[in-house]
C-alpha cells in the first residue's frame, strides 16, 4: 500500500468517527495521517476540526496555523481559526480572521459566505468601517436594500464618531440612493448637516431586538419624516444628470460671489442671467451671461452656467471654452465634464466625448464612495473602461457614448451608474475588453444589466430553472452577448447536465475565437478542461487557439496533457505521436531541459505500458543526458537493467541514485528502495552489501547483521572466500549473539 493510500484510509476512518461525534478517535486518526504526510493540508484541516470539537482550542489554533501555511487560499482553516479565537475571547484577532476569510470567499464569488463572515467580524468588533462598507455593497448586490441601508447608516454612525462628517454624509447619501424616502436616513442626514449626532436604533447597533419591543415602538415614530418637511426631498437626482446638478450648484456659488464683489456692471448682468435661468428662459439667460462675460465676470460658476446652457440649447462649439474653465472647481467638476462630453458628442468628436463622459461617471461614482480603498477600486474600473474603448471606431464610440449619456440622465441616474459599473467590473473579471464594449454598445443595456443581475441572484439561490428562463430572455434581447451564454453553461453544469454544459462552453469559446478574443476563449476552455479533462475536442480547440497566438510553451503543456488523455483512453499510438509533436516544438523554442525531460518521461511511460522496455530504456538514458541526477529516470533504469539481467549497469545506476539520496539526506528512501529490490532479487550481493552499510551507519546493528549474514552465505556459495571472510569480520565488529561461531568460521576461512 502506498503512503498516499494509507493517508486516505486514515482520513476516511477519521470521517467515520467524526460522523458519530467520536472526536477523540477522529483526532487519533487525523494525527496519524498528519505524521504520515506532514505537508498535506487536508490532514491538518481535519485534525484542527477534531481539536475544535474536543474543546482543545489552543491545539486547534496551532494546527490550523500550519494548515494555513500549506494552503493559504483555502478558506476553511482561517474560518475555523476565527471560531477558535472567538471561543477563547480573542475577539479582535477573530474579527481579523473573519475579514480575511471573507475576502477569500469574495475572490471565489461566494458573496453569501463573504457576507456571513463580514457580519461576524462586525459583531465581534464594532466600528470596522471598511467591513461595513463591504457589507453594504454586498447586500446591495444581492438586492437586499434594507440591510444595505442599515450598513450605510452604520458607516455614517462610525464616521461621525471619528468626526469625519463628509464621509458620514456620503454614506447616508448612498443609503438614500437605495430609498430616497427612508425616514431614518433623512433624519440622520439633517442631523449631520446641522452638526448633530447620529442616533441609531438598537436593532441596527446591536443586530438584535425583542419582538415585543419592535411591536411597541416603530422607528418611523422616533424620527423626522418627509411628510413633516415641505422642502425638496433629499436624495432625488436632477433628471438632467450631473450637468443639471452643476447648473443648480453654480447658481448658489455665483450668488455668493455677486454678494462679495458688490453691484458692479458684471454683477448686474449676472443677476439678470440668474433670474432668467431660474425661470427657464434659457436663450435670454445665455445672452445675459454673455454680457456679464464681456463686463469681465470670469467666475467658474458663471462660466458653468453659460457653457451648460449653450450645450443644452444645441450650441456645443461655443460652449466648450466656457465649460472647460469650470472643470477644476470641485463642486462643478462632474457637471462640467458631463457638459463637455455632451458638447463633443453633438460635434461628432466621439473620442473626446468618451473621455469626458467616462470622467463624469467616475466623478459621480467616486463622490459617493465611503472609503479610500473603494475610491481607488473605482478609479481602476474607469481606467479599464477607457483602456477598453481606446482605438475603437467612431460608430462603436457613438453607440457607447449614447449609452453613457443615457446613464447620466433620468431621476435614478446615480443608482443606475452604480449598478452598471458593478456589472462592468464583474465582466472585466472574466472577459476581454471586447465583452465590456459589447455590453456598453448593446441596445437595451440597462435591461441587460438588470437581467444578468437577476440571473446571478437566481444561481446563488439555487433557482436554476428561473435563472435559465431569465437567461433565455436576455439572449432574445441580446443574442450575441456571450457572457449570458456562459451563464447558461454554468446553470447546465449545476443542474448536472455535464455534456450539454461542455458543448455550450465549447461553442462560446469558438465564438470568442472567431472574434479574436483569444484570452477569454482560452480562459473558458481551461475551465472546461478542469471539469472534463478527457474531452479531446475541447483540448484540441485550446491547442489551436494557443498556436494561433504563438504561445508555444503553453502549446507544449497542452500537448503533454493531450497525450496523457490518449493514454488514459488506451490509445497509446496517438499518445506517442502527440508527445513527439510536443518534443519537436519544445526543441524549436529551446525549452528548458526540465520540460524536455517531462516530455520524455511521459514517452517512456507509454513505452513501459506497451511493454517496450528496450525503447523505454533508451528514453530514460536520454533523460539522464539532459539531467544527470533525474531521480525517476535512475530508478526506472535500475529496475529495467535488473529485469534484463544486466546487473553491472543496474548497480551503476543504483549507486548514482544512492549518491543523489545521500546528498538530499533521504535515508528512508535509500533503505526503502534497497529493501524493495532485495525482496525481488534476494541473491543480489551488491544490494545486501549496500543496505547493510546503511544500517550500520544508522546504528541498526541487528538489521545490518541480518543482511551481512545473507551476504556472507551468498559469497561462500559463489566461492568468494576472501570476500566472505571480510564480511564475517564486519559482523564480528558489530558484536552479534554467538560471536564465537562467527570467529570459528572466520578461522576456517583463513
Amino acid at each position: 500500500m502506498s503512503t498516499r493510500d494509507e493517508f486516505q484510509q486514515l482520513i476516511q476512518k477519521g470521517y467515520n468517527a467524526a460522523w458519530t461525534n467520536d472526536w477523540k478517535t477522529a483526532a487519533d486518526c487525523y494525527q496519524k495521517a498528519v505524521q504520515l504526510m506532514p505537508d498535506e493540508a487536508e490532514g491538518h484541516i481535519n485534525l484542527g476540526l477534531a481539536y475544535l470539537n474536543l474543546g482543545q482550542y489552543e491545539r486547534a489554533l496551532a494546527t490550523y496555523k500550519r494548515a494555513i501555511e500549506l494552503a493559504p487560499k483555502e478558506p476553511e482553516p482561517i474560518e475555523r481559526s476565527a471560531d477558535a479565537l472567538e471561543r477563547i475571547g480573542q475577539l479582535r484577532e477573530a474579527a481579523q480572521h473573519y475579514v480575511k476569510v471573507a475576502d477569500l470567499y469574495l475572490e471565489r464569488r461566494e458573496l453569501d459566505r463573504a457576507i456571513d463572515n463580514w457580519e461576524r467580524a462586525t459583531q465581534l468588533t464594532p466600528g470596522l468601517v471598511g467591513v461595513h462598507a463591504k457589507l453594504a455593497q454586498g447586500y446591495e448586490r444581492l438586492g437586499n436594500k434594507q440591510r444595505a441601508i442599515q450598513e450605510y447608516l452604520l458607516l455614517a454612525f462610525n464616521f461621525r464618531r471619528i468626526n469625519d462628517i463628509e464621509k458620514a454624509i456620503r454614506a447616508v447619501e448612498r443609503a438614500l440612493m437605495l430609498d430616497k424616502n427612508n425616514a431614518l436616513a433623512l433624519n440622520i442626514l439633517r442631523a449631520l448637516k446641522s452638526g448633530g449626532e447620529v442616533i441609531l436604533p438598537d436593532e441596527i447597533l446591536n443586530r438584535k431586538r425583542s419582538s415585543k419591543a419592535a411591536k411597541e415602538e416603530k422607528v418611523e415614530d422616533l424620527f423626522w419624516s418627509p411628510e413633516n418637511d415641505k422642502g425638496r426631498v433629499v436624495g432625488e437626482a436632477d433628471p438632467l444628470g450631473p450637468i443639471g446638478e452643476a447648473l443648480t450648484e453654480a447658481l448658489t456659488l455665483l450668488a455668493e460671489h455677486v454678494v462679495e464683489i458688490g453691484l458692479d456692471a458684471s454683477a448686474g448682468h449676472a443677476l439678470k442671467a440668474m433670474s432668467l435661468q431660474r425661470q427657464g428662459s434659457s436663450l435670454e439667460a445665455i445672452a445675459a451671461y454673455r454680457e456679464a462675460d464681456k463686463a469681465g465676470l470670469r467666475h467658474p460658476a458663471a462660466r458653468m452656467c453659460l457653457g451648460g446652457l449653450l450645450v443644452l440649447n444645441d450650441q456645443p462649439k461655443d460652449a466648450i471654452t466656457y465649460v472647460a474653465d469650470a472643470i477644476m472647481h470641485p463642486r462643478l467638476s462632474a457637471g462640467a465634464m458631463h457638459a463637455l462630453g455632451l458638447a463633443y458628442y453633438k460635434l461628432d468628436e466621439q473620442t473626446k466625448a468618451t473621455r469626458y463622459l467616462v470622467q463624469s461617471l467616475q466623478a459621480v461614482d467616486t463622490s459617493l464612495s465611503t472609503s479610500d480603498n473603494e475610491a481607488q477600486e473605482l478609479q481602476l474600473v474607469y481606467e479599464n473602461i477607457l483602456a477598453a474603448l481606446e482605438g475603437r471606431n467612431k460608430e462603436t464610440l457613438r453607440l457607447v457614448n449614447e449609452r453613457f449619456i443615457g446613464l447620466l440622465s433620468g431621476k435614478d441616474w446615480k443608482q443606475r451608474i452604480a449598478d452598471t459599473r458593478r456589472h462592468i467590473s464583474e465582466t472585466f473579471m472574466g472577459s476581454d475588453n471586447n465583452s465590456v464594449v459589447d455590453f456598453l454598445a448593446s441596445a437595451g443595456s440597462d435591461e441587460l444589466a438588470e437581467s444578468v443581475t437577476r440571473i446571478d441572484r437566481f444561481i446563488r439561490q439555487g433557482l436554476y430553472t428561473l435563472a435559465m428562463d431569465e437567461a433565455h430572455r436576455a439572449v432574445e434581447q441580446a443574442p450575441f452577448y456571450l457572457p449570458v451564454h456562459v451563464r447558461m453553461a454554468e446553470i447546465m453544469m449545476k443542474e448536472g447536465r455535464i455534456r450539454q454544459a461542455i458543448t455550450k462552453y465549447n461553442v462560446v469559446a469558438r465564438a470568442y475565437m472567431v472574434r479574436d478574443e483569444n484570452q477569454r476563449a482560452a480562459s473558458i476552455l481551461g475551465e472546461v478542461l478542469d471539469m472534463a479533462p478527457l474531452d479531446i475536442e475541447v483540448r484540441m480547440n485550446l491547442i489551436e487557439l494557443l498556436e494561433k497566438e504563438e504561445r508555444w510553451s503553453e502549446v507544449v503543456d497542452q500537448y503533454i496533457d493531450l497525450a496523457n488523455t490518449y493514454q488514459q483512453l488506451g490509445d497509446f499510438e496517438r499518445s506517442n505521436q502527440t508527445l513527439g509533436s510536443a518534443e519537436r516544438i519544445a526543441r524549436r523554442i529551446n525549452a528548458p531541459a526540465k520540460k524536455l525531460a517531462e516530455i520524455k518521461h511521459a514517452t517512456a511511460e507509454v513505452h513501459m505500458m506497451r511493454l517496450n522496455t528496450r525503447q523505454a530504456q533508451k528514453v530514460f538514458e536520454e533523460i539522464l543526458e539532459l539531467i544527470p541526477d533525474d531521480e525517476k529516470a535512475l530508478k526506472n533504469l535500475v529496475g529495467i537493467y535488473y529485469t534484463q539481467g544486466n546487473n553491472a549497469e543496474a548497480v551503476k545506476r543504483l549507486d548514482s541514485l544512492l549518491s543523489l539520496y545521500a546528498q538530499k539526506n533521504m535515508v528512508n528512501s535509500m533503505v526503502s528502495m534497497l529493501e524493495d529490490l532485495i525482496s525481488q532479487y534476494p541473491d543480489e550481493m551488491a544490494l545486501r552489501a549496500r543496505v547493510a552499510s546503511i544500517y550500520r551507519k544508522l546504528g541498526q546493528n541487528a538489521k545490518a547483521i541480518h543482511h551481512l549474514d545473507a551476504l556472507g552465505e551468498l559469497q561462500l556459495q559463489a566461492g568468494l572466500n576472501k570476500e566472505a571472510a571480510n564480511t564475517i569480520r564486519q559482523i564480528i565488529a558489530l558484536k552479534p549473539d554467538r560471536v564465537e561461531e562467527y570467529q570459528k568460521l572466520l578461522s576456517q576461512l583463513l
